[in-house]
């Protein structure tokens, strides 16, 4: 781990109670940051927040897909922590489903859940980062963004845009102290990873932990894509703006 390399950074991580963003908090933590976490599961955000017992990290039950939320969770982090240096959009959901049988609803679920969350709260902190003159987006896309999965037609679309949303504001924002990078993991071991998996396999995809591991040697862990997020919001990877890094042990390489 990057020992200390938050010191005093104050950060927002969405999806913040189970899987990668859970084990963001927690590295974010050690690395000497200040966290407001935010997610709509409460029970398990709350069970996060008696874990870590630490003043240093505040627990805010929303959806980021919602203006309101979003405003909730940054109006927190600038009451408690007067600053925001740091974004980690990690929040996300999937629906697994043959194309003809996609709905309106589920295209606005996986979108909003996606990718709306994504511009909402990147428009409510970014005046905050460009008052500072420095801020860092780190954004969680997927493999699914630049490879297709059957039965995922709205999740890979959504995560293609996430990617290019990410590179679009280390443009914009590139010489106003802005960096903005994109985080693309393949198979995790999650909540989300495991119902992906197995909706996929009711469909008659190839997607046991076998499959994948044929695709990526193993699957990954929460705390390997946490990691890589805690080197992208650290100064450590200063020069790095506008990247797609993928952490999938050759899966889009094969």
């Amino acid at each position: 781990m990057l020992k200390r390399a938050l010191e005093n950074q104050v950060a927002i991580i969405t999806g913040a109670a189970n899987g990668c963003g859970r084990a963001a908090v927690k590295l974010f933590l050690e690395a000497g940051a200040r966290v407001v976490g935010a997610d709509l599961d409460r029970a398990s955000g709350e069970d996060l927040a008696r874990q870590v017992r630490d003043e240093r990290f505040v627990f805010v039950h929303a959806d980021v897909s919602k203006a309101d939320d979003v405003s909730r969770i940054v109006d927190t982090a600038r009451s408690r922590f007067h600053r925001i240096d740091i974004l980690h959009n990690q929040a996300g959901a999937i629906v697994v489903k043959p194309l003809l049988e996609l709905t309106e609803t589920d295209y606005e679920f996986v979108l909003d859940n996606n990718l709306r969350s994504v511009f909402l709260m990147t428009q409510a902190v970014l005046p905050d980062m460009l008052r500072q003159g420095r801020g860092v987006f780190v954004n969680t896309s997927s493999v699914s963004g630049s490879t297709a999965t059957p039965m995922e037609t709205i999740y890979c679309s959504s995560k293609a845009a996430v990617t290019q949303f990410t590179r679009a504001v280390a443009v914009e924002f590139r010489d106003k102290g802005i960096r903005a990078n994109a985080i693309c993991p393949g198979f995790v071991r999650t909540k989300h990873g495991e119902v992906e998996m197995e909706q996929l396999r009711k469909l008659g995809i190839n997607a046991s932990e076998r499959d994948i591991a044929a695709m990526q040697g193993r699957m990954c862990e929460p705390e390997e894509v946490a990691r890589v997020a805690l080197f992208l919001a650290s100064e450590d990877s200063g020069f790095i703006n506008g990247a797609e890094i993928p952490v999938d042990n050759t899966f889009t390489a094969i």
